[in-house]
């Protein structure tokens, strides 16, 4: 008995030391070229899942509830031979603590995405090597999507895999691709990791925290104080939003954010929101039908 108990254990043991960091679902959309049931795009959907899930991302040993749940949705528009046309949305949430709540974290459509692919070739990722613009793309949004989840943990947990983002961001900008240099548009991967790891955009990294650590996962014990902590998050954002308005940065936290900031103070224990919403309408003006949804 004691040796089937062992076993056991030791089974459990290496699940745990082995489980991954993502729990990614990968899909190709391929309606906008006329042929989306093509095999190709089959065998990609099921080469990324297996490779973005199976990949061992970082150093730390992730549980299995701990892994990061992540939506990728590769939406090719053309391809001709083995060139693709293709946009990007991914999106990520990390769970609320004393609930079944999942929050989301990141919510980033990525308009540049154009790669090579031939069927069933193996898919390659060496940091420092540009092989693949493909694979370049989603590390770089693997690390991204680590960094900002460690940042709902610990303040400026996520430093580390955001300077891995920016060395794939240097690595891939010899590279004829869009998306990677400051000259590729105002809405880029260049921009976003760009004002991440800037000194002007610090308070980004802080408002993270508090909002998610000391705001939602206080909802369940002590909901007033959450949603007083919340407002002190966002009054932080509106700090970067007086140095840099309408950034990117706070563009794509809102758009992950905009549901839930409405749902958080649209009930529970009344809070002073006046200054709150004119907050969220300098800041977020796009969302103005969620703010003027907060009743009280």
């Amino acid at each position: 008995m004691y040796r089937i108990l062992l076993a056991i254990a030791l089974i459990f043991s290496v699940v745990t030391v082995q489980s991954q960091e993502l729990n990614a679902t990968v899909t190709i959309d391929a309606e906008q070229t006329g042929q989306p049931n093509l095999q190709v795009f089959r065998t990609l959907e099921s080469q990324l899942t297996e490779y973005i899930n199976n990949t061992k991302w970082t150093d730390k040993i992730y549980k299995n509830q701990e892994r990061i749940d992540c939506n990728f949705t590769l939406i090719v528009s053309g391809f001709e031979s083995d060139s693709f046309s293709a946009t990007l949305q991914v999106q990520a949430s990390r769970p609320i603590y004393g609930s079944t709540y999942d929050s989301p974290i990141y919510n980033y459509n990525d308009r540049q995405c154009n790669f090579d692919y031939i069927e069933f070739q193996p898919l390659v990722f060496n940091i420092n090597n540009f092989d693949s613009n493909l694979m370049s793309v989603l590390a770089y949004h693997v690390y991204t999507v680590i960094g900002l989840d460690a940042d709902t943990f610990e303040d400026n947990g996520g430093q580390e895999y955001f300077d891995i983002a920016k060395q794939i961001v240097n690595t891939a900008a010899a590279s004829n691709y869009a998306g990677w240099r400051g000259t590729d548009g105002t809405q880029s991967r260049f921009r976003y990791n760009d004002a991440i790891i800037s000194n002007v955009y610090k308070e980004f990294h802080d408002a993270m925290y508090k909002y998610h650590r000391e705001g939602l996962d206080l909802m369940s014990d002590e909901p007033k104080r959450a949603k007083q902590n919340i407002i002190t998050a966002i009054t932080l954002l509106k700090n970067i939003n007086d140095r840099r308005p309408n950034s990117f940065l706070l563009r794509t936290f809102f758009d992950a954010k905009s549901d839930e900031i409405q749902d958080v103070f649209s009930g529970g224990p009344s809070v002073e929101i006046t200054r709150l919403i004119e907050n969220l309408n300098r800041m977020a003006p796009t969302k103005r039908s969620n703010w003027s949804e907060i009743k009280f």
